[in-house]
């Protein structure tokens, strides 16, 4: 039987770049999506990440576990603490999106930017990043820049303009050592950023399914 992922959406922009790079990385994966884009609408409306919400993604996760999940991928960045309680939860790996970007990231150098179109998740991203230089032991600094309104384009099927308005911010973050594109949807504009930087362009989805594979293989080992 192939390994099933389990990828949790909210919100449908996420789905094609993450099905892109298991489809590169790893097509042997048997691929489940669940998508309750509510969750980002909501998270939008609130100020930070209440109990309620965090109930309400648990069991979305818990969901997709019962499914038959050897692992769970979340696409989206704007829920860092309910991932935390998810993967306390569960008995298998659970990824959140961007550890593998971070990890990138700083064995380029000390000195990341980030470009983030959905503002609910900077925040979260922040923490995340922090946590993760901490553990790391190196040294490493955040610098976000946040494209007002280019998520609302690529809502709307307007992905040209997307990643153009993404790539207009770029050169703000020329003098660091890599920028990440923050979201599972922003990995779109990378070859438009690719065009204005010299610097290291770092995307999540390839690196997050690279990733899921370590964790699965290392579980059945286990």
């Amino acid at each position: 039987m192939p390994c099933r992922i389990v990828l949790l959406h909210a919100t449908p922009v996420a789905m094609q770049p993450i099905q892109s790079a298991f489809a590169e990385r790893w097509p042997e994966a048997e691929i489940v999506n669940l998508l309750d884009d509510g969750l980002s609408i909501d998270r939008a409306r609130e100020t930070e990440l209440t109990e309620a919400m965090i109930e309400r993604f648990v069991a979305f996760g818990t969901y997709g576990y019962r499914m038959g999940a050897d692992g769970i991928l979340v696409t989206c960045s704007a829920f860092g603490p309910a991932i935390d309680r998810l993967i306390e939860a569960l008995p298998v790996p659970v990824l959140k999106p961007n550890e593998a970007m971070f990890q990138a990231a700083i064995t380029r150098g000390g000195r990341v930017g980030m470009l983030a179109t959905f503002q609910p998740a900077v925040a979260t991203m922040t923490e995340e990043f922090d946590e993760f230089v901490a553990r790391s032991g190196r040294p490493a600094s955040l610098t976000t820049v946040l494209v007002a309104d280019a998520i609302d384009l690529l809502k709307k099927g307007d992905a040209d303009t997307h990643n153009r308005l993404v790539a207009a911010r770029a050169p703000e973050l020329a003098n660091h050592d890599a920028i990440m594109l923050a979201h599972f949807s922003t990995s779109r504009a990378a070859e438009a950023v690719r065009n204005v930087v010299n610097v290291p362009v770092l995307t999540a989805p390839h690196a997050a399914v690279d990733r899921m594979r370590e964790m699965i293989d290392a579980h059945a080992g286990a």
